[in-house]
Parts: C-alpha cells; structure tokens; sequence
C-alpha cells in the first residue's frame, strides 16, 4: 500500500508541474494575441486598398502585364503554404497542411504541375519527413511576422511568376493560410494570388452604373506602373495572411492549452482521489493489525494466568 501511495504522490507532482507549464502557455498565448489581431486589423485595410488599386490600374490599362494575364492553358502553378514553427497549437499547422494537400491534388487533377513553398517548421518537417519536393522554405518568424519576412517570401514567387515555364517559372500562384475568423473558429482557406482576378463582384457593378468611370494617364507608362505596383500588392498580400496565421496560431495554442490544463486538474482530482482511497486502504490495514496484534498478546496473556 505504502508504494502505491508514494506513485501516486509521485504522479500528482509530475501532473502538477506540466500543469503550471501549460497554464503559462496559455497566458503567453492569450496575451500575444491581441496583439496579432490589433495587426491584423491594421494591414487589411491596406491590402484591400492597395489590390483595389492595382485592379483599377489594370483594368484601365490595354498592356497584357504577365502578372495579370490569365494564362489560356496554366500548366505549372506555384503553392505557398503557411505554418507554424512551434508545435502545441493543436491541429492548426495540420489542417493547413491538409487544406494544402486538398489543393495540389485538385491542382493537379486539372493537369498542372504543382510546385510547394513553405513557410514554418511543422511544415517543413512534414514535407522533409514524406520526401515531398520543395521549392523554397522560411522558418524562425511565423509567431511575430514583420513586412520585411513578408518581402523576403514573396521575392522568390514573383520572379517564378515573371519567368517563362521553360525556364523553371509559373502560371498561377496560390497561397494556403490559416484566417482568423475569432478567438474560437479558425479557418485554413487556400486563395489565388496571381494571376490577379479582375472580376467585378455583383455590388460594384450596381454602384459602378450610377457613377462615371475614371480615365487613366499613366506616366511613364501603364506597364511601368504595374511593374511597381504588383511586387507591392503580393508583398501586401502575403503579410496580412502571415499576420492572419500568426493571430490563427496564438488561438489556437491558447485553446490548446487551456484544454491541457483542465485535463491536467481532472487528472490531479482523479489521482488525488485514488491517493486517498490508498491511505485509507493503508490506515484500516494499520488498525486491523494493531487490534490482531493487541487481541493475540490478550489471548497469550489469558493463557499464561491460566
């Protein structure tokens, strides 16, 4: 009884300790995130603005700009797939990777060849691990993203996208990330980045029938402007969804960690509860022995006198 007793001592301080740790998690996390999503609040407005503007400068422009020319027959696209570097988020890196998987085999049942960039470690590590080919990858920034590792991403997939096929570049570029939709719902959703849809939704074009359109002078020429326009518009892009994966990631590990560490007090009450059924055990042990004992001597005692 008494080493029974002593694993489960032993287990409740072990419970314990990972207890205090998942509860400072969870602090750390709920606290960074209102943070990401003062960001996130912050960049949306600009990256909608700025792809307005890009929309209207293309849609004014007669250039057929390679980054805004659909492709008639896409044979190569490019998938940026956003993750975590750390772990203990719960299923947030996994369901964006299995939004990712979702969207190379759709991709590639179209017949296109897809080529994978990823960014954070759990990503990485997945691909590494299966032997999947990837292209390019960025770890180390996935929690606190800044425009500057957004710049550094999207380096590599513009020139892929002003590159011709032949030579190792692509049609289309996707991007899958995880969006903050609130503290309790977070969503993987893949979207097309390029190239650049020039769709006119249903409510625009009610208000665009009252309204007279603007004529565009472009200096010193409209593929020029659209030259400096679009680097800025994937850069944009890219940060608000790292951004949007970062507040994704920050919930999703407070959620994750407050569900440890109710799980981690129902099992100190159910170790607790069962460390208390041994003392007992061993208590009432006690006492019947020292009564055995006491009754002998009596009866040993009676017998002599006799």
């Amino acid at each position: 009884m008494g080493a029974q007793l002593r694993v489960y001592k032993r287990r409740i301080k072990s419970v314990t300790a990972t207890k205090k740790i998942t509860k400072a998690m969870e602090m750390i996390a709920a606290s960074r995130i209102v943070k990401a999503q003062r960001q996130v609040a912050a960049s949306t407005p600009y990256a909608s603005e700025l792809t307005r503007a890009v929309t209207a400068v293309a849609t004014g422009s007669n250039t057929k700009h390679a980054l805004t020319t659909e492709v008639e027959n896409p044979v190569r696209v490019a998938v940026l797939l956003v993750t975590s570097d750390r772990g203990l988020a719960g299923g947030y890196s996994s369901n964006a990777i299995k939004a990712a998987g979702q969207l190379t085999e759709r991709l590639k049942a179209e017949g296109k060849d897809v080529v994978t960039y990823i960014v954070g470690r759990k990503g990485v590590a997945y691909y590494g691990f299966r032997e999947l080919p990837v292209v390019e990858s960025w770890t180390g920034f996935t929690d606190s993203p800044t425009y500057a590792d957004a710049k550094r991403v999207a380096g590599p997939l513009i020139e892929a996208v002003q590159r011709e096929t032949a030579e190792g570049g692509v049609d289309e570029l996707h991007i899958v990330f995880t969006e903050f939709v609130s503290m309790m719902t977070q969503t993987p959703v893949d979207k097309r980045l390029l190239p650049l849809s020039l769709e006119v939704t249903e409510d625009e074009s009610e208000t665009a029938k009252d309204k007279i359109l603007p004529l565009f002078d472009f200096e010193p020429s409209d593929e020029a402007v659209l030259d400096a326009l679009l680097p800025r518009y994937v850069e944009s892009r890219i940060f608000n969804a790292l951004l949007q994966a970062a507040a994704s990631e920050h919930a999703a590990r407070r959620r994750a960690m407050k569900s440890a560490t109710d799980n981690a007090e129902e099992l100190i009450k159910s170790l607790s509860r069962l460390a208390n059924a041994a003392r007992q055990a061993e208590i009432t042990q006690e006492i019947s022995e020292i009564v055995g004992g006491a009754s002998a001597l009596a009866d040993a005692t009676a017998g002599s006198d006799r």
